[in-house]
């Protein structure tokens, strides 16, 4: 794997997101490898838990939006359908969300802790995986932001799930319409993460954290996060993320995102009223564009 790094240090298992290059951010592959990994280690019984993270400054910002502008793999947008034609973003971000999804909904099935340990920046996507995981351990440099909206996206990744679950609605509105940056004391303060380390102990308090928990009722931790998830509602979850897919694939078919993604490139805030939107495009005749209606499941992708 070229980007995904795998370690074991006492019935831990370390995934190491290591894409600097792109900011961390998930092409086909990477994501493909990143499912690989969080799998492995969630059904393999000597690791009893397990330990997302980045590299130093920098943890994930979800889905690469330069792999997205310059069309994805085209190998594999046929497997996902083989038979449609593809224009538009839609399909190309289903390359990479179908595996990432499917990763998410395997942390919170697997009957062990996931640990996510955010040092540097977790946005878009970073910040979805991050929410999935069952603790969530940032040092000071740390940054939480919703950031879809920049681009005109819907947002994924289990956000639109979990956030409300976590921090209330009026919070996860004020996220997702507002989009603050949050640093990692106001991230805590909002119930967002477990814990705040500094820098240079980073790696270890959070690996001591682990390993306290390696320690741990291995069985009784299983059982217990299961329940807590049921009470929770997380039996729909892949329900919710087969919906976050469809809907951000329709919307990235459309004129906003095309002005997102044209203004993340040029490095200039997006211009959303600018005659890009359905608003504008002419009278009520005018049909909206509509993805293919084969949106795959979480349960339907199968390893490469």
């Amino acid at each position: 794997m070229e980007h995904i790094r795998m370690e074991r240090v006492d019935g831990v298992g370390l995934i190491t997101i290591d894409r600097s290059g792109r900011f961390n951010s998930l092409d086909v592959r990477t994501a493909q490898d990143f499912r690989r990994a969080g799998l492995q280690y969630a059904r393999e019984d000597d690791v009893r838990v397990v330990v997302l993270r980045g590299l130093p400054g920098m943890f994930c910002s979800g889905a690469d939006l330069k792999f997205i502008r310059d069309g994805g793999d085209a190998g594999d947008l046929g497997y996902l359908a083989p038979e449609a034609p593809h224009s538009g973003y839609g399909e190309t971000f289903k390359q990479i969300l179908e595996y990432i999804h499917s990763t998410i909904s395997e942390i919170r099935r697997a009957p062990k802790p996931f640990i996510a340990a955010v040092d540097g920046v977790a946005a878009a996507g970073g910040f979805g995986i991050a929410m999935s995981c069952d603790l969530v351990v940032a040092s000071t440099r740390a940054t939480f932001e919703w950031a879809y909206s920049k681009t005109g996206l819907t947002g994924a990744e289990s956000s639109t799930f979990l956030l409300p679950k976590l921090i209330g609605l009026r919070r996860s509105m004020e996220l997702m319409l507002l989009n603050p940056r949050l640093s990692a004391a106001q991230a805590l303060d909002y119930g967002l993460i477990t814990a705040v380390f500094d820098p240079e102990n980073f790696d270890r308090q959070t690996l001591e954290m682990a390993q306290r928990l390696a320690a741990g009722p291995k069985r009784a931790f299983a059982v217990a996060k299961e329940l807590l998830n049921q009470a929770a509602g997380v039996d729909r979850l892949d329900a919710h993320l087969d919906r976050e897919l469809e809907e951000l694939a329709r919307v990235a078919d459309g004129p906003e995102f095309t002005e997102g993604l044209d203004a993340f490139f040029a490095k200039r805030p997006a211009q959303f009223r600018s005659g890009t939107t359905e608003d504008t495009e002419g009278t009520e005749g005018k049909k909206s564009k509509q993805v293919p209606s084969s949106v795959s499941s979480v349960s339907s992708v199968v390893d490469h």
